[in-house]
């Protein structure tokens, strides 16, 4: 079977389909991966040949600013619609262009997406490939009984709840994503299919969730296509450890890990808060994902580095302190760590909500927490058990699937009913 894999040249939207075309490589299916020219050794290192941005523009995700000038003077919802304006809907096109190039020379069987493409459900609809989407942000699909999603608000029972549902689904269809629906529906005109507003992308044949029912919100409407298929994690890999790995191996005191992703990277964000909060604490803080030269200096207590592979050090951790990226608060909570989420970019407000729906941690409400509202956190996380009960109860369920395994089967079915 041919497999043509496409994704935003951002590492949140790759690395979850890396562990898919690995499983599909290793069943001897062929692939190939559309994506910036940045992550072409990624897949490379999987056997898939790369297919290059051509008509769509490339850019590098630590710099959006040198593809898209003006997007670092944005913030919260500005920045939003600045990112689906220029990034994911102003994208569109040209991916459509070089999608439909890929499909005429090597035609697949079956085209696996991250749901951001938005190009590979309107090649469907004209007739291209069967499409699979993969989620690669907390479920979103619009429904009678959540918020419209980026709204970071968890659901409300009753006739109440669907009163506010509605008007807050008007307010954001005309008001706040209007100027993006018009573009949109100019698009689909241009291309030659159905005309339509924002929302959140259905699949017609199938949509794959890497998570787990109790970790999003109760829906009665859900799409008969969708399937949770659990946590997409990354295999572990050899790595060199720091010097001092053998404190984080040993520690009588709790570790609590602090990481702000791959694309929210300004320390005073988070990290140093953290790091002034959890100071005269009896804990030990690890600060991933950063150089530890921007941190300078580190109080007595703390750790930092660069690059430290999750699989190895998550099962030593007792709190996950995070600005909200989905990928790793799902990687913390498959080990039963309960999370103090603070983000309000992307999609970090909708994993904030969840996991203090879920019971499975603190959503603090903002992407600068004060270092006195982070230390009430971490104190309340570690002292309050259920939070590690409610942890370990989704861990288990997040560790019962084999995502990999499941996305790649319910592939393989797609790819045979075309």
């Amino acid at each position: 079977m041919r497999v043509l894999i496409a994704s935003q040249p951002i590492a949140g939207h790759v690395l979850p389909l890396r562990e898919i075309a690995r499983e599909l490589a290793r069943r001897g299916h062929e692939i190939r991966w559309y994506t910036g020219r940045k992550y072409r050794p990624q897949a490379e290192d999987l056997g898939a040949v790369w297919e290059p941005f051509v008509h769509a523009r490339d850019y590098d995700d630590s710099d959006f600013g040198a593809a898209f000038p003006g997007r670092g003077q944005q913030r919260g919802l500005a920045q939003l619609l600045f990112d689906l304006h220029h990034i994911f809907v102003g994208q569109i096109e040209g991916q459509f262009y070089d999608l439909r190039d890929i499909e005429r020379r090597w035609r697949p069987d079956v085209v696996l997406a991250d749901q951001t493409v938005g190009a590979a459900l309107l090649r469907e609809e004209l007739g291209g490939p069967p499409l699979a989407l993969l989620g690669v942000l907390p479920l979103g699909v619009d429904s009678h009984d959540t918020a419209p999603f980026g709204l970071g608000l968890p659901p409300l029972a009753g006739p109440l709840g669907q009163l506010r549902n509605a008007a807050l689904r008007g307010l954001t269809n005309h008001l706040v994503f209007r100027g993006i629906s018009a573009q949109l529906s100019d698009i689909a005109t241009r291309l030659g299919t159905v005309p339509r507003s924002f929302a959140p992308p259905i699949a017609p044949r199938l949509m794959l969730q890497p998570s787990v029912p109790n970790f999003e919100y109760p829906r009665r409407d859900l799409p008969t296509q969708l399937r949770f298929i659990g946590p997409l994690l990354p295999c572990p890999v050899a790595f060199a450890p720091p010097d001092w790995w053998a404190d984080v191996l040993t520690s009588p005191r709790p570790v609590v890990l602090v990481t702000q992703g791959t694309l929210a990277t300004d320390p005073a964000q988070l990290l140093r808060p953290a790091l002034n909060a959890l100071a005269a604490e009896d804990v030990l803080v690890v600060a991933a994902g950063v150089n530890p030269a921007a941190l300078e200096p580190l109080p007595s207590n703390a750790r930092a580095a660069r690059h430290l592979p999750f699989s190895e050090l998550l099962p030593h951790v007792s709190v996950y302190l995070t600005n909200g990226g989905y990928g790793g608060t799902l990687q913390a909570l498959s080990h039963g760590i309960p999370c103090i989420v603070a983000g309000r970019s992307e999609d970090k407000a909708e994993v904030a909500a969840r996991v203090a729906y879920a019971g499975v941690g603190l959503n603090l409400r903002t992407a600068t927490p004060t270092p006195a509202r982070i230390r009430r956190a971490v104190r309340e996380v570690l002292s309050e058990p259920s939070y590690r009960t409610r942890a370990a109860r989704l861990g288990q369920q997040l560790r019962a699937h084999d995502a990999a395994t499941e996305a790649a089967d319910w592939i393989e079915q797609l790819g045979g009913s075309s």
